[in-house]
């Protein structure tokens, strides 16, 4: 059996970032601020801006495309970063996939010299804040709630500061 591969998208693959970001959706709806409905409404070249606007890396195995998370520089501070999107099929959860794929993130962030990352999680998943927990995210304090219509979930921000990167992660 082929390993589970992290691997970065690259502009010309957006059909393949609409494929797997419906695919989260689908499974897990209440995990984002997007809905299914909305997302899949995107035009291509959306899909086209997304990839050159937010690093995206993607778990691949035998059966394809089995994870997802992004990047982003933070439109505020521009020593901020933002990991977004992150999931996971439920087939493969408890493989270490979700760090791997944290850990792309963090790689991009110190590549570019950000100094923080941070991220939104809802209150209720427990299996994410763990994750988040074990990758050395902190709980900020600061808390919001989804949109419209499930703006009775709420969920809150953790952040990790970022030392250079001196062979450990």
């Amino acid at each position: 059996m082929r390993a589970i591969e992290i691997q970065r998208l690259r502009p010309d693959e957006s059909e393949r970032l609409r494929r797997i970001r419906l695919r989260s959706l689908a499974e897990a709806p209440d995990a984002f601020g997007s809905t299914l409905e909305e997302t899949a409404a995107r035009p291509p070249a959306s899909w086209d801006a997304q990839l050159r606007n937010l690093p995206t890396f993607v778990a691949t195995g035998p059966d394809g495309d089995v994870g997802i998370v992004r990047s982003a520089v933070d439109g505020e501070d521009p020593t901020h970063g933002w990991l977004i999107s992150m999931w996971v099929d439920p087939a493969v959860r408890g493989r270490r996939i979700g760090e791997r794929l944290i850990d792309a993130v963090i790689g991009w962030a110190r590549e570019r010299g950000l100094q923080r990352l941070q991220l939104d999680v809802g209150d209720g998943n427990g299996p994410a804040i763990a994750l988040y927990a074990r990758k050395g995210f902190e709980p900020t304090g600061e808390t919001s709630a989804l949109p419209p219509p499930r703006e009775h979930l709420r969920e809150h921000r953790r952040a990790l500061g970022l030392r250079p990167d001196r062979g450990h992660s």
